[in-house]
C-alpha cells in the first residue's frame, strides 16, 4: 500500500457521514481573499488540490473560476458533485493523487492546497510540489498550508522519516505527517517567489500551520 493510501482511506471514511463532513464545509477567509485577488488580475483556471468535500472548490466556482478539483477520497468527490449540481456550478471533479496530477503543464492560474501536501514524508511533499509547479503557469499563484514544527504533534508518535511522524492511536494521524520550519518551507518551495508566509493557529490549541502564498517563477 502506498504511504498516502492510509490517509485517503481515513478521510474517505470520515466524509461518508454528515457528522464527519461538518467541520469541512465552511471556506477559509484567507482562501477567498487570495483566490479573489488572483481572479481579479486575470486568472481563469483554478485547481483545488485535495479538495475534500469541496468547500473551496465551490467557492472558486462562485468567484468565477473555471474550477477543477482533485482528491483521493471518492466520498469527498461524491459530496462535492452533489453540492455543485444543487448550486448549478460547473466543477470538473475527480479522484487522483497529488504526486501524479492528471493535467498538462502550465494549465492553471491558481492552485490551492489547503491542509493537504504534508500528508506523507518529505519525498512525497517534494514530488507534490514539483507536480504543482509543473501544472501552474509562469507567474501563477500557489496557496497552501504546511504543518509547523510548533504544532503540538511534532515529535509525537513514530518517526517514519526525518520530521515525519505517525501517531497510531489518533484516527486522523495514523498516517505520516510532515512538519517543517520556516526555513524548511522556503527550501521546499524553490522555483516559487514567496509572497506571504505566516505561522497560524487553526481551530484546536497547538494546531500551528504555515499559511503560504507564492508565485511560480518562470
Amino acid at each position: 500500500m502506498d504511504r498516502t493510501d492510509t490517509a485517503h482511506h481515513a478521510w474517505d471514511r470520515r466524509w461518508q457521514s454528515p457528522e464527519g463532513r461538518q467541520d469541512w464545509l465552511k471556506p477559509e477567509a484567507d482562501v477567498e481573499e487570495c483566490a479573489s485577488a488572483a481572479y481579479a488580475r486575470g486568472g481563469t483556471r483554478a485547481l483545488d488540490l485535495g479538495c475534500g468535500v469541496g468547500r473551496h472548490a465551490l467557492l472558486l466556482a462562485e468567484i468565477g473560476w473555471q474550477t477543477h478539483a482533485l482528491d483521493g477520497s471518492a466520498s469527498g468527490i461524491a459530496h462535492l458533485e452533489r453540492e455543485a449540481e444543487a448550486r448549478r456550478l460547473a466543477i470538473a471533479a475527480q479522484t487522483g493523487l497529488m504526486t501524479d496530477l492528471p493535467f498538462q503543464a502550465s494549465t492553471f492560474d491558481y492552485v490551492l492546497a489547503f491542509n493537504v501536501i504534508y500528508h506523507g514524508d518529505r519525498a512525497i511533499v517534494e514530488k507534490t510540489l514539483s507536480e504543482i509547479r509543473r501544472v501552474l503557469k509562469p507567474g501563477a499563484i500557489f496557496q497552501c498550508t504546511m504543518l509547523s514544527k510548533r504544532n503540538q504533534n511534532y515529535g509525537k508518535g513514530r518517526e517514519v522519516a526525518p520530521d515525519s511522524y505517525v501517531i497510531d492511536d489518533i484516527d486522523d494521524k495514523d498516517h505520516p505527517h510532515f512538519y517543517c520550519s520556516a526555513a524548511g518551507a522556503l527550501d521546499l518551495l524553490q522555483g516559487f517567489e514567496i509572497m506571504a508566509i505566516e505561522d497560524r493557529l487553526h481551530r484546536k490549541p497547538g494546531s500551528w500551520h504555515w499559511h503560504i502564498i507564492a508565485e511560480r517563477l518562470p
